[in-house]
């Protein structure tokens, strides 16, 4: 993944985040059904910041193997 897609991508889920917790805080509801639905949003978006984070990682160990790959073919 490029630097400026890496950017994108963060930009864009900030982006889906705030505005999901503005329709969440403009939303005619009481306040405990606002911190109530706020909760679970963060829940949601920490499960899937964790799950982008395990597949990013899977990405970044897959080009350092082919990267040390690359190394051992032109070193020997």
């Amino acid at each position: 993944m490029s630097k400026s897609t890496g950017k994108f991508v963060a930009g864009a889920l900030i982006g889906v985040a705030a505005g999901a917790l503005a329709g969440v805080l403009l939303a005619p509801k009481s306040g405990k059904e606002t911190r109530k639905d706020i909760a679970n949003k963060a829940k949601e978006y920490t499960a899937k910041g964790k799950e982008m984070a395990i597949k990013g990682e899977k990405v970044v160990k897959g080009a350092i193997h082919d990267a040390a790959e690359k190394v051992v073919e032109k070193t020997s």
